[in-house]
């Protein structure tokens, strides 16, 4: 009888997934019901017609370990990128965690295009990604839904348990160490911080 080693198992299971693009709609935002959240990994990240079809014009990067280039949109839109680059284990901080969850918020309410010598943008839909699509995503996820939206997600475990179901995932995701942070940042008098809308400015130089 062969016996297979469950670590390696997954492993393995893991690195399949991480080769084919993986996109999930995830909720409306807060106070923009016609924007929607996304959760993805690296591949998806990079598909422009995938990105196209689903309205997403943003894309937060969670990974430290993934370095993504400009991507133009069929439609000719520019993707607007924004990376906070986390570990996928521990050495990251509470700062750290904090930012990349205010770095969505502040993607969410950033005015669109912005200036005349800007890439060609639109305001729609937001991917967060990391390179699975399995913690540090989930993780910024988690925190976000649980400061912006308490009526549906009133702890971080109610939010985490969402996600896992939709993303597929058991407890050994987000990993340990990010799980202890979440916590910790789920605790902090930040509330009042999310949802601020930017104007565009108006007669601004190129």
């Amino acid at each position: 009888m062969i016996m297979t080693d469950p670590r390696q198992t997954r492993k393995h299971a893991e690195q399949e997934e991480d080769s084919r693009p993986l996109l999930i709609k995830l909720v409306p935002v807060t106070g923009q019901s016609h924007r929607w959240l996304y959760l993805g990994n690296g591949p998806a990240a990079q598909d422009a017609y995938l990105l196209h079809q689903h309205n997403i014009t943003s894309a937060l990067n969670m990974a430290v370990n993934l370095q993504l280039g400009d991507l133009a949109l069929p439609d000719g839109t520019w993707l607007r990128r924004t990376q906070i680059g986390l570990i996928d284990g521990a050495g990251n901080t509470v700062n750290h965690l904090l930012a990349g969850v205010l770095a969505l918020d502040g993607l969410l309410g950033q005015a669109s295009p912005g200036k005349r010598s800007y890439p060609p943008h639109r305001a729609a839909n937001v991917l967060v990604h990391c390179r699975g699509g399995r913690s540090r995503s989930v993780a910024v996820l988690a925190l976000y839904l649980y400061f912006t939206q308490q009526d549906k997600f009133p702890t971080p475990e109610t939010a985490l348990t969402f996600l896992r179901t939709l993303r597929g995932l058991d407890n050994a995701h987000p990993c340990e160490p990010l799980l202890a942070l979440i916590h910790q940042v789920a605790e902090l008098p930040v509330k009042f911080m999310f949802g601020q809308i930017a104007q565009p400015e108006t007669g601004a130089m190129p």
